[in-house]
């Protein structure tokens, strides 16, 4: 059933103009995106089953893939799958410009702040460096320093510290993620945080944090006097 064939009071666009996106459930909004559902289902009822697999979070849905969208859910083309996936990632940015607009790192919690809506929805390690101005201002975009596997994700010291010289920052912030939700850091962890450290204090930098970022929560090595 397409949304026109829907009594006008239960139609999801018309409702958002007279009462406000507000007003409606996301499985109510994905409907507007993708226009009509299946021969069993409106498009309503196939977001709501969509939703309903991934637990009602919208999370969850935006580390599906294509191919999960495409293969899994009658009546989801490419091309509508791409529009729900393209909403993922507008929410996703839009939570990162947030973070973005607080440019002072103060401590380990604005460090967590910063990166998490980056690395929230990643299925895989990737480690990040934060460099800081004197006054502890971003200098510049979170620098990407290697991607992994669901396990681990190499770091080149020499890259952290060659960004640092480029960008002319005393003071440098390690951040990577796990995606198992575990904050516990492990021993290559530990070891690579040692490194940096020695590495930074021949260069006159100073290593400010080493974070683990996880879903909901962080472990500092700064905080537990690691650092």
């Amino acid at each position: 059933m397409n949304i026109k064939e829907l009594p006008i009071e239960e139609r999801p666009r018309e409702r958002l103009m007279e009462q406000g996106a507000a007003a409606l459930s996301p499985a109510e909004l994905l409907a507007i995106l993708i226009g009509s559902g299946n021969t069993e289902e409106t498009a309503v009822q196939l977001m709501q089953r969509l939703l309903g697999d991934c637990g009602g979070s919208l999370k969850t849905l935006g580390r599906l893939s294509l191919s999960d969208l495409t293969k899994n859910y009658k009546g989801l083309g490419p091309a509508k799958a791409v529009t729900i996936m393209a909403a993922c990632e507008l929410g996703k940015r839009r939570t990162m410009e947030a973070a973005a607009e607080k440019r002072k790192v103060e401590n380990s919690t604005d460090i967590y702040n910063i990166m998490y809506p980056r690395m929230r929805d990643l299925s895989h390690e990737e480690s990040y460096a934060l460099y800081l101005r004197t006054d502890r201002s971003l200098e510049g975009q979170p620098f990407l320093i290697s991607k992994g596997g669901i396990a681990g994700t190499q770091v080149d010291i020499r890259l952290v510290l060659r960004e640092a010289l480029i960008r002319q920052t005393p003071t440098v912030v390690l951040v990577h993620n796990h995606p198992s939700g575990n904050t516990k850091p492990s021993r290559d962890d530990d070891k690579l945080t040692e490194g940096l450290q020695r590495a930074c204090q021949v260069m006159n930098i100073r290593l400010l944090d080493h974070v683990i970022v996880t879903d909901g929560n962080y472990y500092s090595y700064h905080e537990e006097g690691k650092v």
